[in-house]
């Protein structure tokens, strides 16, 4: 979990520097770079977190929580 709770701090760290490249005006080709990298960042934390819940469920026999978890996935 301690590698999630840092990976999402750095995520933080990108969209608040993502806003301050808003505020000055940054160009169009630096702000989408930072944004592909913070959305990067964040797709990988998020395929963490789910690998880290589904085998949790699982090794655990939580089929409650694992249908729950896949329905989740399915809405995205």
């Amino acid at each position: 979990m301690d590698d999630i709770v840092v990976r999402l701090k750095k995520v933080s760290g990108q969209i608040q520097g993502l806003v301050r490249m808003m505020e000055h005006g940054e160009p169009c080709d630096k702000v989408i770079v930072q944004f592909q990298a913070a959305k990067a960042a964040l797709d990988k934390t998020y395929s963490l977190v789910l690998n880290s819940s589904l085998q949790e469920c699982m090794s655990h026999h939580d089929s409650e929580n694992m249908e729950k978890i896949l329905k989740l996935i399915s809405k995205k």
